[in-house]
């Protein structure tokens, strides 16, 4: 008998309070205008509390069962949208290069429209090394939203260099993953048809 697992379980509403915090997050950041510590710190938190969510959300799943389409599809959604805001902001006010920003977005979408491409024959689990990516950005990026005194402003580049570095290695090792995966997918298919 196949369990069906039902698309309102926790797991997925912790997903969809994710990308409900997204416009919350950029509202208290451009409250902020980035000189109003108490909005840059309100940000912080609301982007460190959603973030946190993305492994709550897949904990949850995982422990329980709770696996659904819903949920392969809308937790890379919320994650990228919550990056992706976080970069965006943090170039609008210049604090972060717009070119650093466009490498990590273009990584970060590409690698999920990535997913979408071979998710019929496979999910790629996440790898170490995408592990530590997403919290070299997290760090990084929460390292620029809060208001440090300027004798530690300067770690941040630091941190964001190291998250740009994983996260072009990581995607690079996730391309080669997913042409693998598709290559063998499609390899089964033409031998079915054939069967």
């Amino acid at each position: 008998m196949v369990r069906t697992v039902p698309v309102v379980n926790p797991a997925n509403a912790i997903t969809a309070l994710r990308l409900v915090l997204v416009p919350v997050f950029l509202v208290f950041g451009a409250l902020s205008d980035f000189i109003h510590d108490g909005w840059r710190m309100a940000a912080c938190l609301v982007f460190l509390v959603a973030s946190l969510t993305d492994w709550l959300d897949g904990y949850l799943a995982r422990a329980n069962g709770w696996i659904t389409s819903f949920g392969k599809i809308a937790d890379p959604i919320a994650d990228k949208a919550l990056t992706g805001a976080a970069l965006v902001l943090l170039s609008v006010y210049d604090r972060l290069p717009w070119w650093v920003t466009f490498v990590i977005l273009l990584r970060e979408v590409g690698i999920t429209l990535m997913r979408f491409w071979v998710i019929r024959y496979g999910v790629i689990a996440a790898s170490r090394g995408g592990k530590v990516k997403t919290v070299l950005q997290i760090a990084a990026i929460a390292w620029y939203l809060w208001p440090w005194p300027e004798a530690l402003v300067g770690v941040g580049p630091w941190l964001m260099g190291a998250a740009l570095v994983a996260t072009v290695g990581t995607g690079a090792d996730y391309v080669v993953r997913v042409i693998a995966l598709r290559r063998k997918g499609r390899r089964a298919e033409q031998e079915d048809a054939q069967a």
